[in-house]
């Protein structure tokens, strides 16, 4: 059984809830640390919602997201980088634990292309990054979005990446939404050790009602989050556990019910 004292609240679970009231919500259910996206940060300001998650004393465990590297064009992929030194700007003012990379897909270009535009972002990034004291947590996707949204698919090609860095500097982020059909999953997390820099979990309902809507609750899908945090946990990481959900039907509910159910489900099945 998960503690709830690991639980951090990744703020796209209640889509609905501004930065702030995402906040308020982790005071009201108890819950000490949180994840912000991006679009919710320049919604409500940086300086607001750096001063709302130290006001409250709250973790801020991840800022979503930086990454999506490739493009057709120099001045696209400039235009990218330049996003993401911002993002690394938002992720240091917070104090995040790490900025998350998405790290782009393939669509409209040769995936080796793709791929290595990646890595040529990646390494543009890292001084910039290690200048403000902010992690790159490498986040592989499943396969399934090689195309739209990442051509790191695998821990062993996020870890082959990750590997040309200090490992203070850039690590993996393991979501078991995107690992648990892969055969090498506990080799590969084992492999991982001491680049482990986020555990996200959620479930693969069956049948996958979408693409990217199509997550569920622990203990509703066919992932054994359990199994797969205590393979986590031999590796060395005893960080906070992200709940990071995208679901339309939980989105559209009253967010507290939903945070409330994700503590209930985070106690008995993360």
């Amino acid at each position: 059984m998960a503690e709830k004292a690991r639980l951090s609240l990744n703020q796209i679970t209640v889509s609905r809830w501004s930065v702030a009231e995402a906040v308020e919500g982790c005071l009201r259910h108890g819950v000490r640390s949180i994840a912000l996206w991006r679009h919710k940060i320049a919604e409500a300001g940086l300086a607001v919602c750096v001063q709302a998650v130290r006001d409250a004393g709250l973790r801020v465990t991840s800022v979503c997201r930086g990454g999506m590297f490739p493009a057709a064009t120099a001045q696209e992929r400039k235009k990218k980088l330049e996003d993401n030194f911002r993002a690394v700007d938002e992720a240091a003012e917070l104090r995040a634990d790490s900025l998350v990379m998405v790290v782009g897909g393939s669509a409209g270009l040769d995936l080796e292309d793709a791929r290595r535009m990646v890595a040529d972002g990646v390494a543009a990034l890292v001084p910039y990054a290690r200048e403000r004291g902010v992690r790159i947590g490498l986040e592989p996707l499943h396969p399934m979005y090689t195309a739209e949204r990442s051509v790191l698919v695998t821990i062993g090609q996020a870890l082959e990446l990750a590997r040309g860095y200090d490992a203070r500097e850039v690590g993996v982020i393991l979501d078991t939404f995107h690992i648990w059909w892969d055969p090498k999953v506990a080799e590969l997390i084992a492999e991982s050790a001491g680049r482990i820099f986020g555990f996200h979990v959620s479930d693969w309902l069956v049948p996958l009602p979408d693409v990217l809507m199509g997550r569920g609750l622990m203990g509703d899908g066919a992932i054994d989050n359990r199994k797969l945090r205590l393979l986590v946990e031999r590796a060395g990481y005893e960080g906070p556990i992200e709940v990071e959900i995208f679901n339309q039907a939980l989105w559209d509910a009253d967010p507290d019910m939903v945070l409330a159910q994700v503590i209930e489900r985070f106690e008995k099945f993360a």
